[in-house]
């Protein structure tokens, strides 16, 4: 069976500092309470994933030094991510308002953390490096051990079809390490994420924001050269600037793996 037709409509991105000293037990709400309860359980939602940056990884990272995704840039250690079901988004989303708010009434928040930059995003596209590719539906289940987070800033005029035109022409997916780049586009706050129990970081970015995630074979590390080659292109191209661009290990579920690295 070629095609999948369990279709993205939108995914949460959150990227989240735990306070020093509370690494491991941020790691394990999250990961043994939150991520199951705040959002895999909920209707629609039907996959997601975690990943880490070390302080090694932290120290690749490319910035234009407005700090509108990071800031600082090496803010944010755990990134969660989760795809929607399309057509269901609002469903879901409404559901998750009300679940966070039962959560943290409950006691079973987490006060030991700062969100750096927690989004939904509209899915647009993904291009692929292989004829046939793993599909982006199944890429959260697939076992990459890396991801790289790209965010762009369009220049004025060129619309998102341009853009991801061009990313899908890209050198980076000729280079072994990069097996597909999805394309995002931020949604406003409204009143459902207008209205979390937290501050949620920096904002979603305007209209010309495009949110990149570049999924990785091989070591987080060794792929970076392949995504930093891309963001220069992008650069170079005339099309937009990067806003940030970072690497993430994925998280070894668990275990407390990477929790000791993050400064």
């Amino acid at each position: 069976m070629d095609e999948c037709p369990i279709e993205i409509g939108s995914m949460l991105l959150t990227l989240v500092d735990p306070n020093r000293g509370h690494e491991v037990a941020y790691n394990r709400w999250y990961e043994r309470d939150h991520f199951y309860a705040g959002c895999m359980v909920g209707p629609w939602l039907f996959a997601g994933s975690r990943w880490v940056a070390t302080r090694a990884l932290k120290d690749l990272r490319i910035s234009d030094g407005r700090g509108e995704v990071a800031s600082p840039v090496d803010a944010g250690s755990y990134v969660a991510i989760y795809w929607v079901h399309a057509g269901k988004d609002d469903e879901h989303w409404e559901w998750a308002g009300e679940q966070v708010h039962w959560l943290y009434e409950n006691g079973r928040g987490f006060a030991e953390r700062a969100h750096v930059h927690t989004v939904l995003f509209d899915y647009l596209t993904t291009a692929y490096r292989d004829a046939d590719p793993v599909p982006i539906q199944l890429a959260l289940d697939h076992g990459y051990a890396g991801i790289a987070m790209i965010a762009t800033e369009r220049a004025e005029g060129v619309s998102e079809e341009a853009f991801t035109t061009w990313t899908a022409s890209s050198r980076a997916l000729k280079r072994g390490s990069v097996a597909s780049i999805a394309s995002w586009r931020p949604q406003p706050r409204n009143e459902i994420t207008g209205n979390a129990p937290m501050d949620l970081g920096t904002g979603t970015g305007g209209p010309n924001r495009t949110m990149q995630l570049a999924f990785l074979e091989g070591d987080a590390a060794s792929a970076w050269v392949d995504v930093a080659r891309y963001a220069e292109e992008v650069d170079a191209s005339g099309l937009g600037r990067i806003c940030f661009a970072g690497p993430f290990h994925k998280t070894v579920v668990g275990t407390d793996t990477y929790a000791d690295q993050l400064w």
